[in-house]
Protein backbone atom coordinates (compact mmCIF):
# COMPACT_ATOMS: atom_id res chain seq x y z
CA UNK A 1 0.00 0.00 0.00
CA UNK A 2 1.23 3.31 -0.68
CA UNK A 3 -0.05 6.83 0.31
CA UNK A 4 -0.39 9.70 -1.63
CA UNK A 5 -1.21 13.49 -1.15
CA UNK A 6 -2.84 14.63 -4.60
CA UNK A 7 -2.19 18.19 -5.45
CA UNK A 8 -3.20 20.11 -9.01
CA UNK A 9 -5.15 23.50 -9.62
CA UNK A 10 -7.06 21.69 -11.97
CA UNK A 11 -10.06 20.22 -11.04
CA UNK A 12 -11.15 17.45 -13.43
CA UNK A 13 -7.30 16.31 -13.43
CA UNK A 14 -6.92 15.43 -9.69
CA UNK A 15 -10.30 14.35 -9.63
CA UNK A 16 -9.56 12.01 -11.92
CA UNK A 17 -6.80 10.92 -10.46
CA UNK A 18 -7.80 10.17 -7.10
CA UNK A 19 -10.36 7.99 -8.68
CA UNK A 20 -7.94 6.24 -11.21
CA UNK A 21 -4.95 5.54 -9.43
CA UNK A 22 -6.31 3.78 -6.70
CA UNK A 23 -7.57 1.20 -9.55
CA UNK A 24 -4.21 1.56 -11.44
CA UNK A 25 -2.10 -0.10 -8.32
CA UNK A 26 -2.02 -0.29 -4.72
CA UNK A 27 -2.66 3.19 -3.82
CA UNK A 28 -4.39 5.26 -1.04
CA UNK A 29 -5.04 8.67 -1.84
CA UNK A 30 -5.23 10.45 1.65
CA UNK A 31 -5.85 14.15 0.86
CA UNK A 32 -5.96 16.55 -2.27
CA UNK A 33 -4.95 19.84 -2.80
CA UNK A 34 -5.94 22.47 -4.98
CA UNK A 35 -2.73 25.04 -4.39
CA UNK A 36 0.46 24.60 -2.76
CA UNK A 37 -0.50 26.33 0.49
CA UNK A 38 -3.05 22.92 0.74
CA UNK A 39 -0.55 20.64 -0.42
CA UNK A 40 1.91 21.90 2.02
CA UNK A 41 -0.62 21.36 5.12
CA UNK A 42 -1.76 18.59 4.23
CA UNK A 43 1.60 17.03 3.60
CA UNK A 44 2.65 17.88 7.07
CA UNK A 45 -0.76 16.52 8.19
CA UNK A 46 -0.87 13.14 6.69
CA UNK A 47 2.45 12.53 5.68
CA UNK A 48 2.25 10.30 2.53
CA UNK A 49 4.81 8.03 1.32
CA UNK A 50 4.90 10.06 -2.06
CA UNK A 51 3.32 13.78 -2.81
CA UNK A 52 2.44 13.95 -6.30
CA UNK A 53 2.44 17.74 -6.91
CA UNK A 54 1.85 19.92 -10.14
CA UNK A 55 4.76 21.98 -10.57
CA UNK A 56 2.45 25.15 -12.00
CA UNK A 57 -0.07 26.04 -9.19
CA UNK A 58 -1.79 29.53 -8.31
CA UNK A 59 -0.50 31.77 -5.43
CA UNK A 60 2.25 29.30 -4.03
CA UNK A 61 3.54 26.81 -6.84
CA UNK A 62 4.49 23.03 -6.63
CA UNK A 63 8.33 24.20 -6.32
CA UNK A 64 7.58 26.55 -3.51
CA UNK A 65 5.33 24.05 -1.72
CA UNK A 66 8.48 21.57 -1.59
CA UNK A 67 10.48 23.58 -0.59
CA UNK A 68 8.28 24.48 2.54
CA UNK A 69 7.55 20.68 3.05
CA UNK A 70 11.41 19.48 3.54
CA UNK A 71 12.07 22.39 6.02
CA UNK A 72 9.97 19.70 8.39
CA UNK A 73 10.06 16.81 6.34
CA UNK A 74 13.50 16.64 4.69
CA UNK A 75 12.78 13.51 3.02
CA UNK A 76 9.71 13.41 1.58
CA UNK A 77 9.29 11.34 -1.77
CA UNK A 78 7.93 13.92 -4.58
CA UNK A 79 6.52 13.06 -8.00
CA UNK A 80 6.15 16.49 -10.09
CA UNK A 81 3.60 17.07 -12.57
CA UNK A 82 4.49 19.01 -15.23
CA UNK A 83 3.35 20.43 -18.61
CA UNK A 84 6.42 22.07 -20.22
CA UNK A 85 9.68 20.65 -18.30
CA UNK A 86 11.77 23.99 -18.70
CA UNK A 87 15.45 23.74 -17.79
CA UNK A 88 15.91 25.90 -15.15
CA UNK A 89 12.89 24.37 -12.92
CA UNK A 90 13.86 21.34 -13.46
CA UNK A 91 17.12 22.15 -12.07
CA UNK A 92 15.64 24.04 -9.18
CA UNK A 93 13.20 20.86 -8.59
CA UNK A 94 16.41 18.25 -8.46
CA UNK A 95 18.08 21.23 -5.81
CA UNK A 96 14.87 20.88 -3.81
CA UNK A 97 15.55 16.42 -3.83
CA UNK A 98 12.65 15.94 -6.13
CA UNK A 99 12.77 12.20 -7.14
CA UNK A 100 10.66 12.08 -10.12
CA UNK A 101 8.90 14.04 -13.04
CA UNK A 102 5.75 12.70 -15.12
CA UNK A 103 4.31 14.67 -17.76
CA UNK A 104 0.63 15.94 -17.31
CA UNK A 105 -0.89 14.36 -20.03
CA UNK A 106 0.55 10.97 -18.88
CA UNK A 107 -1.70 7.82 -18.10
CA UNK A 108 -2.94 7.13 -15.09
CA UNK A 109 -1.56 3.76 -15.28
CA UNK A 110 1.98 5.23 -16.00
CA UNK A 111 1.62 8.03 -13.09
CA UNK A 112 0.94 4.94 -10.49
CA UNK A 113 3.81 2.69 -12.05
CA UNK A 114 6.30 6.18 -11.30
CA UNK A 115 4.24 6.41 -8.23
CA UNK A 116 5.38 2.66 -6.79
CA UNK A 117 8.88 2.97 -8.29
CA UNK A 118 9.84 6.02 -6.29
CA UNK A 119 8.29 4.43 -2.93
CA UNK A 120 10.62 1.80 -3.80
CA UNK A 121 13.36 4.28 -3.71
CA UNK A 122 13.78 5.06 -7.23
CA UNK A 123 14.17 7.92 -9.23
CA UNK A 124 12.57 8.50 -12.33
CA UNK A 125 11.98 11.42 -15.13
CA UNK A 126 10.15 10.76 -17.80
CA UNK A 127 11.66 10.84 -21.25
CA UNK A 128 9.96 13.85 -23.05
CA UNK A 129 10.37 16.05 -19.41
CA UNK A 130 14.36 15.28 -19.85
CA UNK A 131 14.38 15.81 -23.33
CA UNK A 132 12.84 19.41 -23.13
CA UNK A 133 15.30 20.10 -20.11
CA UNK A 134 18.63 19.16 -22.39
CA UNK A 135 18.21 22.36 -24.12
CA UNK A 136 19.19 24.82 -21.20
CA UNK A 137 19.99 28.03 -23.29
CA UNK A 138 18.84 30.38 -19.86
CA UNK A 139 21.65 33.04 -19.07
CA UNK A 140 19.85 33.58 -15.94
CA UNK A 141 21.79 32.13 -12.31
CA UNK A 142 19.73 30.65 -10.20
CA UNK A 143 19.57 33.65 -8.09
CA UNK A 144 18.29 35.70 -10.61
CA UNK A 145 15.60 32.99 -11.58
CA UNK A 146 14.30 32.58 -8.32
CA UNK A 147 14.21 36.74 -8.02
CA UNK A 148 12.62 37.22 -10.86
CA UNK A 149 10.14 34.10 -9.98
CA UNK A 150 8.78 36.02 -7.00
CA UNK A 151 8.61 39.10 -8.94
CA UNK A 152 6.51 37.90 -11.39
CA UNK A 153 4.05 36.99 -8.21
CA UNK A 154 3.91 41.08 -7.94
CA UNK A 155 6.14 41.61 -5.10
CA UNK A 156 7.76 44.70 -4.00
CA UNK A 157 11.94 44.71 -3.79
CA UNK A 158 11.24 44.64 -0.14
CA UNK A 159 8.76 41.42 0.11
CA UNK A 160 11.12 39.92 -2.53
CA UNK A 161 13.93 40.45 0.05
CA UNK A 162 11.75 39.60 3.13
CA UNK A 163 10.68 36.60 0.93
CA UNK A 164 14.25 35.06 -0.06
CA UNK A 165 15.74 35.62 2.95
CA UNK A 166 18.60 38.49 1.35
CA UNK A 167 19.24 42.39 1.24
CA UNK A 168 16.90 44.40 -0.49
CA UNK A 169 20.69 45.80 -2.08
CA UNK A 170 20.95 42.12 -2.98
CA UNK A 171 17.76 41.54 -4.59
CA UNK A 172 18.41 44.84 -6.49
CA UNK A 173 21.66 43.63 -7.71
CA UNK A 174 20.04 40.44 -8.89
CA UNK A 175 17.28 42.44 -11.16
CA UNK A 176 19.82 44.82 -12.39
CA UNK A 177 21.69 42.00 -13.51
CA UNK A 178 18.68 39.81 -15.03
CA UNK A 179 17.40 43.19 -16.54
CA UNK A 180 20.69 43.32 -18.41
CA UNK A 181 20.64 39.81 -19.83
CA UNK A 182 17.32 39.74 -20.96
CA UNK A 183 17.91 43.71 -22.05
CA UNK A 184 14.87 44.70 -20.59
CA UNK A 185 13.46 47.84 -18.65
CA UNK A 186 11.48 47.04 -15.68
CA UNK A 187 11.84 43.82 -13.59
CA UNK A 188 8.47 42.94 -14.68
CA UNK A 189 9.53 42.92 -18.28
CA UNK A 190 12.55 40.81 -17.75
CA UNK A 191 10.02 38.18 -15.05
CA UNK A 192 7.82 38.21 -18.49
CA UNK A 193 10.47 38.01 -21.16
CA UNK A 194 11.99 35.05 -19.01
CA UNK A 195 8.96 33.02 -18.24
CA UNK A 196 8.12 33.49 -22.19
CA UNK A 197 11.43 31.80 -22.84
CA UNK A 198 10.53 29.26 -20.49
CA UNK A 199 13.33 29.76 -17.89
CA UNK A 200 10.92 29.94 -15.21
Amino acid sequence: MTTVVLADDEVLLRSALAALLPLEGDITVLAEAADGAEATRATLAHRPDVLVIDLEMPGVDGLAAVAEIRRTIPDQVVLMLTRHARPGVLRSALKLGVQGFAGKAAEPAHIASVIAALHAGRRWIDQDVSAAAIVDDCPLTDREIEVLRVTRDGYSVAEIATRLHLAQGTVRNYLSSAMQKTQTHTRHEAARYAREHDWL
